[in-house]
């Protein structure tokens, strides 16, 4: 079932990343706590399993902030276990870019986090297989900037030669993220170390 990203009928974990969207955004009232948010999220993919709901790469468009994520820890038997999760500090603003190209299932993908002046920007190519909503990618450049200079600009363990070998690269060997919902306002995904994590579009 391919999804519609307009307003959902009200379900409580909608209401939850609702409004922790919100709030994070003007900075006012009091955000959905941490268990909250993982519970919230947990349902949403369980959802968006039991649906069978898909999205197109064309809705990932754009540049998003993260609002909130979650760790994990690796169980004795096997597995991992999801960490408390937090919000992240307006302080160390983090974003993630996807740019697909044209009507293919590639594209870009920029991740950036910033403190004190100082910014880390990964980039590389990603693609969008459609398959349970997964973007697999693989960062190959890096830049460093303090303000407006560029302390450094390269590839990453061979970035050229890594960027010509994506397409061919099988999933299985590369990192991923599985998005269980994506809204107009804010999508999230389970990465392949297993955490989870809310972004919020940013505002022009």
């Amino acid at each position: 079932m391919t999804a519609d990203l307009s307003p959902d009928r009200p379900t409580d974990f909608a209401q939850t990343l609702d409004q922790a969207v919100q709030i994070f955004r003007t900075g006012q009232g009091s955000r959905p706590g941490a268990v909250a948010m993982v519970e919230a999220l947990l349902q949403a993919e369980t959802t968006a399993k039991r649906d069978h709901i898909t999205y197109p790469f064309s809705a990932l468009e754009g540049q998003w902030r993260l609002c909130f994520t979650t760790g994990v820890q690796k169980r004795k038997g096997g597995g991992v276990r999801l960490t408390r999760g937090f919000y992240m500090p307006g302080f160390t603003p983090a974003y993630i870019s996807f740019y697909p190209e044209g009507e293919t299932l590639l594209g870009e993908i920029r991740n950036q986090i910033s403190l004190a002046g100082l910014s880390l920007t990964l980039t590389g190519p990603c693609r969008y297989p459609g398959k349970k909503n997964l973007l697999v990618f693989d960062f190959t450049q890096m830049e460093i900037r303090v303000g407006d200079r560029s302390l450094y600009q390269g590839g990453i363990r061979g970035g050229s030669t890594k960027a010509q070998e994506f397409a061919q690269k099988p999933v299985a060997k590369l990192p991923f993220f599985a998005f269980f919902r994506i809204t107009e306002d804010y999508i999230a995904a389970r990465g392949r170390g297993g955490g989870l994590a809310v972004w919020v579009r940013a505002q022009a």
